[in-house]
């Protein structure tokens, strides 16, 4: 059974139909399934061609948009909002739409679908399939581009802590970093799939809504674009990350080898003088230990003098 059906009027009022007809007596009937429907393969065999149906039951989809006859197959993806779930693991929504049917099937619950599905509820539907589609596909980039400018102002703030050389890197980086290559996996093709959608030439598509169509491929073109400068932006944030580490790192290993240069002499000396056997100098001398304590010294002061001169400290 599908999740929903309406018969929508050209005022955009809906009603629920009685029948099992592909099409009814509004302008166009909406049919909303679920993948898992085990329903949903018998009806898209009885109901529609081989490859609308086939495309609508995939288990596995890309964005795409292709001419189908009249109408048009698309695959779009969206955000994916659904608590738990990672919002960059983009959702799949599969659509056949033609002048008087239109079939949207999904695995998750698509926020975009269901805003559709409160106003055809409420009686107030897109009147036509493409004002559909124009909705739809609205919602799914308004969703996209407040995901992404999310991402963008973590970046920001990640940028803006690097002038700190000490702060330590962001335990989120590399989810960010991850999340920015799953979204361009999918929105590079969904930019191809709107640009093709937007100059297809279909009755079913007036000019007014083909407008609007251009504009959202603009919207998703400019998303993807967003996302290389984030892709670079983020692995410039990284490396700078693990430039200061190593510099941090060689700065202490600079340290401790100066150390270890000063006081290697001073361990000969004390290791030298520590043997316990007969005719050691200053043994029967009460001086002899700040002798020994004050010639440590001067031959520390000397190694510093030394570092200096071969510029090393």
């Amino acid at each position: 059974m599908p999740i929903c059906v309406f018969d929508v009027a050209g005022d955009g009022t809906t009603s629920v139909p009685n029948d099992t007809n592909l099409t009814g007596d509004g302008v166009y009937r909406w049919w909303h399934f679920d993948l898992a429907d085990p329903m949903l393969v018998p009806w898209a065999e009885q109901h529609l061609h081989p490859i609308a149906g086939g495309a609508l039951v995939q288990p596995k989809t890309r964005p795409r948009c292709d001419r189908f006859e009249g109408g048009l197959i698309l695959n779009l993806r969206g955000i994916n909002l659904n608590v738990g779930e990672d919002a960059d693991e983009m959702i799949s929504v599969r659509i056949y739409a033609d002048e008087d049917v239109l079939v949207t099937v999904r695995r998750n619950k698509v926020f975009a679908i269901d805003a559709i599905r409160r106003l055809a509820e409420a009686g107030s539907a897109p009147p036509s399939t493409a004002e559909f589609l124009e909705h739809l596909i609205t919602g799914l980039t308004d969703r996209v581009d407040q995901h992404v400018a999310t991402i963008d102002e973590r970046t920001d703030h990640y940028e803006i802590a690097l002038e700190d050389k000490d702060t330590p890197m962001p335990r989120d980086l590399p989810d960010n970093r991850r999340a920015v290559i799953r979204l361009r996996r999918y929105l590079e093709p969904q930019r191809a799939a709107l640009s093709k959608l937007s100059t297809l030439d279909l009755p079913m598509i007036p000019e007014a809504v083909a407008l609007s169509l251009r504009e959202l491929a603009n919207r998703a073109a400019i998303d993807v674009e967003e996302l290389d400068e984030l892709q670079g932006r983020l692995i410039s944030v990284q490396e700078e990350h693990d430039a200061n580490i190593a510099q941090r790192q060689a700065r202490h290993g600079y340290v401790l080898s100066l150390a270890a240069a000063i006081f290697l002499p001073l361990g000969f000396l004390t290791g030298l003088f520590g043997v316990n056997v007969a005719g050691m100098p200053g043994v029967d001398s009460p001086n002899a230990f700040a002798v020994l304590c004050l010639s440590m010294l001067g031959l520390s002061a000397l190694m510093v003098i030394l570092l200096k001169l071969v510029r090393w400290l």
